[in-house]
């Protein structure tokens, strides 16, 4: 992760703070407590119990280290910031495929934070980076996987 801004609202930073807390005090207990009942079993040289918790402690140690610098990072967006005037992150937004007819509704917000199963996708997503900046009427082509889709905004709001 680089060392920018991280977008993210206050229901983003606070579940990325108790996901750190988590790992900090309950998962870090739990593979030292794995790793203590390995090295019981004896020989840890040949011991596939010690190897899979020291495994499990070194990701557990990473994602820490991860969380820590996106939490130091975090940049978070109000909605009273939000532009309703041109889609900016945040922004939720309608557009309609105008080849199929398909309206599609999600709200704009940062990789972090994207959940598709939530209508939630990411500005650098294909097609939240192409609808950013965009105003209500505008048209634009997306080149997604499945081929070029184009879309008009429907309306943004808060």
């Amino acid at each position: 992760m680089s060392e920018q801004d991280v977008l993210m609202t206050k229901e983003g930073l606070r579940q990325k703070e108790e996901e750190l807390e988590n790992l900090k005090t309950v998962r870090r207990r739990e593979v030292a407590a794995r790793i203590k009942q390995a090295i019981e079993f004896g020989d840890i040289s040949e011991n596939s119990e010690y190897e899979d918790a020291k495994n499990e402690q070194a990701f557990i140690e990473g994602e820490i280290l991860n969380l820590e610098k996106m939490l130091k990072n975090a940049r978070i967006i109000d909605d009273e910031n939000v532009n309703v005037d041109v889609v900016s992150e945040y922004s939720h937004v309608t557009v309609l495929n105008t080849a199929s007819g398909e309206e599609m509704h999600f709200q704009i917000v940062g990789s972090v934070e994207a959940n598709p199963f939530e209508s939630k996708i990411s500005n650098e997503s294909p097609i939240g980076a192409a609808v950013l900046g965009h105003a209500v009427g505008d048209e634009f082509d997306v080149a997604v996987p499945s081929g070029n889709i184009h879309l008009r905004v429907l309306s943004i709001q808060k």
